[in-house]
Formats: structure tokens, sequence, C-alpha cells
């Protein structure tokens, strides 16, 4: 059981590091590290490629999570922690991928698919706080960094294993986004307007 446990883990690792991100928009020619912040995730692809690209990258990057997650609950129950621990072998491979020499996304659209894997009321929650917080402010930072944090302070309250491995999700996230959030400090944060993005893709 424990070797199926850390195999599971181990495939789901490799599963994270499918670089979505950068093979869509390679699709168009594109290599997404060279435009706009240089990140490898859906914000990036979504700001320099438009919204059906950016949609596109964002639900793959959250299958990444959802799938693993899936899978965990199916054959040990969210009881155990072993579903939150693919989840974030998950993540790791998103943020970190073999294929990117190590480099990779931020996370958060894949830490969304392991929420609504676990507990589909924390993906609810996220995108509960984070629609306001981008449309407002249109900072996607901001919005992705407070959602993750509230998720895993309110999940605490019916299920510590969930809460814990979701607070080292947001931690990681917050530090792959520490430039982001010295921008925001200092005012000089880019701004994406999602509403305008969304609206040139339907118009397409």
């Amino acid at each position: 059981m424990i070797l199926s446990a850390s195999l599971l883990i181990i495939i789901s690792y490799f599963i994270g590091t499918i670089p979505f991100s950068f093979i869509v928009p390679k699709l168009k020619g594109i290599d997404v590290r060279k435009k706009g912040s240089g990140n490898v995730g859906g914000t990036n692809v979504l700001r320099n490629l438009g919204f059906g690209y950016g949609l596109t990258a964002m639900v793959l990057d959250c299958l990444k999570g959802l799938m693993p997650g899936f899978v965990g609950v199916m054959i040990y129950t969210n009881e155990s922690w072993i579903p939150y621990l693919m989840i974030l072998a998950a993540v790791l491979g998103h943020d970190y991928s073999v294929f990117l020499k190590f480099k990779g996304g931020k996370g958060v659209a894949t830490t969304v698919g392991g929420y609504i894997s676990t507990h589909p009321l924390s993906g609810f929650i996220f995108f509960l706080i984070w629609f306001p917080i981008a449309f407002k402010t249109k900072y996607v930072s901001l919005a992705s960094i407070t959602s993750m944090f509230v998720v895993a302070i309110l999940v605490f309250i019916f299920d510590y294993k969930a809460a814990i491995i979701y607070l080292i999700l947001a931690g990681i996230s917050a530090y792959k986004h520490r430039s982001n959030i010295k921008r925001l400090i200092n005012g000089e944060e880019n701004k994406t307007d999602i509403l305008n993005i969304m609206s040139k893709g339907v118009k397409k």
C-alpha cells in the first residue's frame, strides 16, 4: 500500500510537469516565456494570446490538479492524506517542471483543480473571492494569493488535513508570486482587464 501510494504521488508530479501553458502558445508558434511576464502560466497566456488560448491553458492546468486528486479520493477517500499529497506533487510538478529546466508557473489553476477534486466547496469559495477582487482591482496576482489563503483558513473548519496542504500550496504560490507582491507593494503591478479580454475573445 505504501509503495502504491508513493507511486501515485510520483505519477502525480509528472502529470503536473506537462507544461500546457507552454504547449498551447507553441501551437501558434509563440514561446510564452518571451512574452509579457515570461511566466509559463495561464494568466500570461491570457494577456498575450487572448481569451481562447488563455482559457484553454488554464483549464488544462486545472486538470493537472483535478485528475490526481480525483484518483486519490476514489482510491483512498478524502479522509486520507494521500489525495492531498498527490495534489501537492502535481502543483510542484507544474511549478518546477522537468520539461522546463525545473521552472514553471505559479500553481494557481492546478491548485484549484485540487480543490475541486477533494472539496468542491473550496473551489466555489475560491472563485467567490477571486472574481470580485480580479474584476475590481484588475490584479490577478492579488486575487489569487488572497483567495488561496482564505480557502486554506476556512477549510480548517471541517478538514484539517486539507487545510494544512492548502496552506502549504498557498505559501508555495505566494513564494512564486514574490515579484508580483513586490510590485503590488510598490504600486507597479501589471493589471489584467479580464472583461475586456473576454469581450475581444467573444467577438472573434
